[in-house]
C-alpha cells in the first residue's frame, strides 16, 4: 500500500476530492441548542452563524483514534500523516496528538497553522507525495513544506461573532472602536487569526483583500480557493477579479466557508486561501 493522509472537515475538500486523493476526514462539531451536529455528516442549518446559542468543538479524540486506526490498517503499516486545522483555532490538533500516541511513530500529526482550504491544500500536497510511493518521512516533509506556502485572508462584515468566539482578543484596540469596521484579517505564521488592516467599508476591504493575495502570489503560480459565508455573489466577484488580475493562477474554486468557521466569522464574510507553487 502507501501512506494514507487524514484531515478534518475544516479543510473544505469536497467528497469527490477526498475520494480521488484517498484522504480520510474526521468531522468537527457544531453544538446548537444542545444538539451535537457533525460537520460534513449531519445536516447543519444554513443560517447557523446567526443562531444565538451556537458553539463549535474540535474533532473528538475517539473519532480521530478510530480513523487513524483504520487508515493505518489500510496502509498495510506504511503509516498515516494527519493534517489538521491550526492549533491556535481549534482543540483538534491537541486531541489528534493525544489520539496518535496509541500508534507511536506510525501516525504523524501536522499542525497546518491554517484553516479552510488552506488545510485542504496541505492535505493534498501530502496525498500527492503519498501517491508517488515515497515513505512516511517524505510524506510528512511534503505536508510541512506546503505549510510555508499557504496564506489565508478574511474580510468580516460583523464583529459580534468574533467577540463571542474569542478567536480574536476582545481587548484588541481595534475591535470595539467602530461598529462599521470591516477588518481584513489573516492567519499569521503561528496560525493565529490577527488583524492585517483596519478598513471602514466593504468595497475597500475587498480591494485590500485582492491586493494582499496578489502580493503573496507575485509572479508565481498558485492554487486559490475563495470562501464565503452566505455571500456567494461577492465571492464570485473576487474570484473573477483574481483570475483577471493573476492569469498564472492554476486553479480557482469558490465554496462556502463551512458551518464551523461561519460561526466564528459571521455572515457576509469572504476569505481567500492561497497555495503558492514554488
Amino acid at each position: 500500500m502507501s501512506v494514507i493522509v487524514v484531515t478534518d472537515s475544516s479543510c473544505r475538500l469536497q467528497s469527490d476530492e477526498l475520494k480521488q486523493s484517498d484522504i480520510r476526514q474526521v468531522p468537527l462539531h457544531v453544538l446548537l441548542d444542545g444538539e451535537d451536529l457533525r460537520d460534513g455528516i449531519d445536516e447543519v442549518p444554513y443560517d447557523v452563524h446567526e443562531r444565538p446559542r451556537v458553539t463549535t468543538a474540535g474533532a473528538a479524540p475517539v473519532d480521530l483514534a478510530d480513523t487513524y486506526r483504520q487508515a493505518l490498517a489500510d496502509s498495510d503499516g506504511d503509516g498515516v500523516v494527519a493534517v489538521h486545522i491550526s492549533a491556535a483555532l481549534s482543540s483538534t490538533y491537541s486531541s489528534a496528538v493525544q489520539a496518535a500516541r496509541e500508534f507511536g511513530p506510525s501516525v504523524r500529526v501536522v499542525n497546518s497553522r491554517t484553516a479552510a482550504m488552506g488545510v485542504g491544500f496541505v492535505a493534498q500536497a501530502a496525498a500527492r507525495a503519498a501517491a508517488s510511493g515515497v515513505d512516511l518521512d517524505a510524506v510528512e516533509t511534503a505536508a510541512r513544506a506546503a505549510i510555508t506556502d499557504s496564506h489565508v485572508f478574511v474580510v468580516v462584515h460583523r464583529l459580534d461573532n468574533l467577540r463571542r468566539s474569542g478567536r480574536i482578543r476582545t481587548t484588541a484596540s481595534w475591535l470595539g472602536t467602530a461598529l462599521s469596521l470591516k477588518p481584513l484579517l489573516c492567519l499569521d505564521v503561528d496560525g493565529r487569526l490577527v488583524l492585517d488592516q483596519r478598513i471602514r467599508t466593504v468595497s475597500k476591504a475587498h480591494a485590500a483583500l485582492l491586493d494582499r493575495v496578489a502580493e503573496v502570489i507575485g509572479d508565481r503560480q498558485a492554487s486559490v480557493a475563495v470562501h464565503h459565508v452566505d455571500n456567494h455573489d461577492a465571492a464570485d466577484e473576487i474570484g473573477a477579479a483574481l483570475t483577471a488580475r493573476l492569469p498564472q493562477i492554476e486553479s480557482l474554486t469558490v465554496a462556502d466557508m463551512g458551518p464551523v468557521l461561519a460561526v466564528h466569522v459571521g455572515g457576509g464574510a469572504v476569505g481567500v486561501a492561497v497555495q503558492v507553487h514554488q
